[in-house]
């Protein structure tokens, strides 16, 4: 096994990754059955090579003693043509033997040439399963470490078998997830807790700020407008803060409260809270639903946050006089949730970045009415707490279109139905 290892792993190896290869020809697997089945040909043509030569040594040597061997003859005349026949005849009897055994090892060699071809193929296929075989531990670590993301790190590959390179690598794979899953918890644990603590002198301000306002003797003009202005950045950074505390619940998959809700009632409720800001831009929207609806299961406070995000983002990245068109529907078991608005033409680089946190678009600024570059990057952390994802597309004609997948849950009752608001 050192001796593939060094032959995997070394010139061999950086030979064969200079050849055009198909991709199932790259694998480790590949390579292993390849040094199987050239290992086993070399020895086989070493050992038929070694047979060959003592089994043509061995006819010579049968043919120099026959001729040794010959009786020399030493009598009269009479004898003497005897003896002559007698020897023709003998020489006659060792051609043929020595014409057989020719034939003989000429049989021998093509009958080991075929069977080596034979064993060949066999040793590769064989090669083909043992290698299998012997990787498909790594095979498994793969795929599980493949389903591991920032939402599961609690998961473990808990590789069982003897104490060998495997198992250390699963036991060491198993060790970064864990230190990689007490990093992620402290940093949301981080924003969570500095989100809290901070909206108490938030709150002390805002009462400052009332407090000097409202004097008996009042406060001069400048001081009003001034108090106006900070109320309205106090008012930026609490909604700063709770989205802080939205992401990290939703990042915690911390789902309160879940129930079976219908999309479509969410969507109402969002388009009703932005009933003013889609009059004052003048924008036409349009609602379509699928048969039945579309119907998830989740936090229904979480559900409405993200609906609502994505119902304000199509308003304010928009044009006055656009349009919006909301779409909720249900197909092969999922819930989709398509919101496509107008707008200026946004390159898909752009869009692309737009679900991180504090992402803008080149027109934007922090401190404008656009938001604060959070909205998206909640909507894409409820979704996959919901085992959702968020789909950001450019139109060509301009704006965007975003589309949401969720796994679909059957529909509620019809009393559940009527609490929720519409």
């Amino acid at each position: 096994m050192n001796q593939a290892q060094h032959f995997v792993g070394g010139r061999p190896r950086r030979l064969l990754s200079r050849i055009p290869l198909p991709p199932v020809m790259r694998t480790l697997r590949w390579r292993l059955t390849a040094l199987y089945g050239v290992l086993f040909l070399i020895s086989g043509a070493v050992l038929l090579l070694i047979s060959g030569g003592y089994v043509v040594n061995s006819s010579s040597r049968t043919e120099a003693a026959g001729v040794h061997n010959s009786p020399v003859p030493t009598s009269t005349a009479a004898q003497l043509a005897k003896d002559r026949a007698i020897i023709q005849q003998l020489q006659q009897q060792l051609a043929n033997q020595t014409g057989g055994a020719s034939s003989l090892s000429h049989r021998l060699l093509v009958a080991s040439t075929i069977a080596l071809g034979f064993m060949t193929v066999g040793s590769v296929v064989m090669g083909w399963l043992l290698a299998g075989r012997a990787l498909r531990p790594v095979r498994n670590m793969t795929a599980a470490t493949q389903q591991i993301s920032a939402h599961n790190l609690n998961e473990r590959l808990a590789v069982t078998g003897p104490r060998d390179e495997l198992k250390e690598l699963g036991d060491t794979i198993d060790g970064l997830l864990e230190r990689l899953e007490a990093a992620f918890n402290a940093q949301r644990r981080f924003v969570a807790n500095a989100s809290h603590e901070l909206r108490t002198p938030l709150a002390t301000m805002r009462a400052s700020l009332d407090v000097a306002v409202a004097k008996p003797a009042g406060a001069p003009p400048q001081t009003i407008a001034l108090a106006a202005r900070l109320r309205a950045e106090l008012d930026r950074i609490d909604a700063l803060l709770e989205a802080f505390l939205v992401l990290a619940r939703a990042q915690h998959r911390d789902l309160p409260g879940r129930a079976v809700v219908p999309l479509d009632y969410i969507v109402g409720a969002a388009l009703a809270d932005q009933r003013a800001a889609i009059a004052g831009r003048n924008l036409t929207v349009r609602r379509d639903a699928g048969p039945g609806g579309a119907w998830v299961q989740g936090s229904p406070a979480l559900l409405s946050r993200m609906v609502g995000n994505l119902v304000e983002n199509a308003v304010g990245h928009n044009e006055d006089g656009g349009w919006i068109h909301v779409t909720a529907q249900t197909r092969a078991g999922r819930a989709r949730l398509i919101v496509e608005n107008g707008g200026e033409v946004i390159d898909q680089r752009q869009v692309d970045e737009l679900s991180q946190p504090f992402r803008r678009l080149p027109g934007d600024r922090i401190g404008t009415d656009k938001g604060s570059g959070l909205g998206l990057s909640i909507v894409t952390a409820i979704a996959e707490a919901h085992d959702g994802r968020l789909e950001l597309k450019a139109r060509r004609g301009g704006g965007m279109l975003v589309c949401l997948d969720l796994p679909a849950a059957v529909p509620a009752s019809s009393a559940t139905r009527a609490s929720v608001p519409a």
